[in-house]
């Protein structure tokens, strides 16, 4: 969501009488342009003008957005803001509860803190949709010949269903399920599985011994998913091996290319991986926005957005 300004006049069903008067939003005001699709609406801080009523998906994307601007998450505000009934606002909140990306209390809903995630078998239940598309496009920068690190994450388990139709692909990995999804796959692929300490919930290899291995390859491309990217540049998880293991396929790589959903923005978690100066680029569902969107094209990150048609 990007901020824009405006010097005409739109009227509006609802408006902040203390920033705008007459019904008219002046060059003054601030408006967010939200996109979703072909389709779009504008709101802004106390007051909304809808081109058209939003789909309860759309809504909920718009709630988030709002988490991100530090705007109140107050069912009443929300309900005000979308005019929708307050039953509607909480069912939207308890879905976005269930996956993670708000926290519901009395009376709305607050931002989760950083510091934990959901474990694996949750993970690949969220945002699976985003998730696939994001999968599909990122691989669709890989050609016959490439040689691709791959880390364990519910976001690159998609990549590598995707990945599984191309040819001639070298893949090295410490996840099962991504070796598996890569061999289940139509295309002739090399698979390099890596050995250490096998976490059985995830599927994945981790440790010493799994990173003195890699010093033994040499690849064209990482592919890495994240479990936070903060405006401040950085990219984040919350596992201490993850992060680890992160760190030495970036360092043993020409490219990183971090796969991440709108829900790891602007977020913190406990680990840093590395700074944006070292990715190459991110593929992602919705473009970022802010500061992170400056820090991003400040450190040169190519952002690549997964089209709705994938």
């Amino acid at each position: 969501m990007r901020p824009i300004l405006t010097d005409g006049n739109l009227s509006s069903r609802e408006l902040d009488r203390s920033v705008i008067s007459n019904q008219q939003i002046t060059a003054r005001s601030v408006i967010y342009l939200t996109q979703f699709g072909n389709a779009s609406s504008l709101y802004l801080s106390g007051g909304i003008f809808l081109e058209r009523v939003l789909s309860p998906v759309e809504r909920r994307n718009a709630i988030l957005d709002m988490s991100r601007l530090g705007e109140s998450l107050a069912v009443e505000e929300i309900a005000g803001r979308f005019g929708v009934s307050r039953e509607t606002v909480r069912r939207d909140l308890a879905r976005l509860d269930d996956a993670g990306l708000l926290r519901r209390v009395h009376g709305g809903a607050v931002v989760p803190r950083p510091g934990n995630e959901p474990p694996f078998q949750e993970r690949q239940k969220l945002n699976m949709e985003a998730k696939r598309r994001i999968g599909l496009t990122a691989a669709g920068l890989f050609q016959p010949g490439d040689s691709v690190m791959i880390d364990t994450g519910s976001t690159t388990e998609q990549f590598a269903i995707a990945l599984a139709a191309k040819t001639d692909i070298t893949v090295i990995t410490n996840s099962n399920r991504i070796a598996t999804s890569i061999s289940a796959g139509a295309g002739q692929n090399r698979i390099f599985v890596l050995g250490g300490a096998f976490r059985g919930d995830s599927g994945q290899i981790l440790g010493s011994l799994c990173i003195e291995q890699l010093a033994h390859f040499n690849a064209d491309h990482v592919v890495l998913g994240v479990g936070a990217l903060g405006a401040d540049g950085r990219v984040m998880d919350y596992d201490v091996d993850e992060a680890s293991l992160a760190r030495a396929m970036i360092a043993r790589a020409r490219t990183v290319t971090i796969l991440a959903d709108r829900s790891k923005f602007d977020r913190q978690a406990l680990i840093t991986v590395c700074r944006f100066e070292a990715v190459t680029r991110l593929v992602t569902d919705l473009a970022p926005s802010g500061e992170l969107a400056e820090m991003l094209t400040s450190s040169r990150v190519a952002v690549i957005v997964a089209s709705a048609e994938d």
